[in-house]
C-alpha cells in the first residue's frame, strides 16, 4: 500500500483555508466540558471546511495544550468565537438568518435519516454537555431538534463522534445530485 504525499491529498495551507468558501454550518457547543472533545470537534470542522465553532458557557477555549492534542492545529484554521451564554449566541445567529438545530433525544425530534436541509440553508448544530445534553431552555430557542437513530442498549454517543456523523450526513444531503 502506497502512502499519499501532502500534495496528493490536496491539503490547504492556513491562508488558503481561511480564504476558502466555507460550508454553511456552524457548530455550537453548549457547556461542553471535555477539552479532548473540543479539540476533536475543531479537527472535524477543519476537515469539512465548516464556517465556525461557537464555544458557549464553560466550554473550554483555545489555546490549551489538551485541546491542541486532538485538534492537531485546527484551532489555527477554523474560525471560533466564545459566548458567555448559548442564548446570547443564538440571538446573534438569528439576526444573521441561521437555522438552529439542537442534537438531542427529545419528544417530536426529527430523525437524522429524515432531516433534509433546505437549499442554501445556513445551519447551526448545537451539541450539549456530555452528561446533561442540550439544556431545555436552549432547545426551546431552536428551529427544531434532530436525533441520531440508535439501536443498541446505551442510546448515547460521544459528542465528537455525534458531531462528525451528523455533519457528514448533512453535507452529503447538501451536495447537488
Amino acid at each position: 500500500m502506497r502512502k499519499l504525499r501532502n500534495e496528493e491529498l490536496d491539503r490547504k495551507s492556513v491562508d488558503e483555508f481561511q480564504k476558502a468558501i466555507k460550508t454553511p454550518i456552524i457548530i455550537l457547543l453548549d457547556d461542553v466540558r471535555s477539552m479532548n472533545n473540543v479539540g476533536s470537534i475543531f479537527r472535524t470542522a477543519d476537515a469539512f471546511l465548516l464556517e465556525a465553532i461557537y464555544l458557549c458557557g464553560f466550554s473550554p477555549i483555545p489555546p490549551h495544550r489538551e485541546i491542541q492534542k486532538t485538534a492537531l492545529g485546527a484551532t489555527e484554521t477554523v474560525r471560533w468565537k466564545h459566548f458567555e451564554s448559548t442564548l446570547e449566541a443564538i440571538i446573534e445567529l438569528r439576526k444573521e438568518n441561521w437555522k438552529i438545530y439542537a442534537l438531542e433525544q427529545a419528544d417530536k425530534s426529527i430523525s437524522l435519516v429524515d432531516f433534509i436541509p433546505s437549499k442554501n440553508e445556513k445551519i447551526v448544530l448545537i451539541f450539549g454537555n456530555e452528561v446533561e445534553g442540550v439544556r431545555e431552555e436552549v432547545i426551546q430557542q431552536c428551529n427544531d431538534v434532530i436525533e441520531i437513530p440508535q439501536y443498541g442498549m446505551k442510546h448515547s454517543l460521544n459528542i465528537a463522534v455525534s458531531m462528525g456523523l451528523v455533519t457528514w450526513d448533512i453535507l452529503n444531503k447538501m451536495q447537488p445530485k
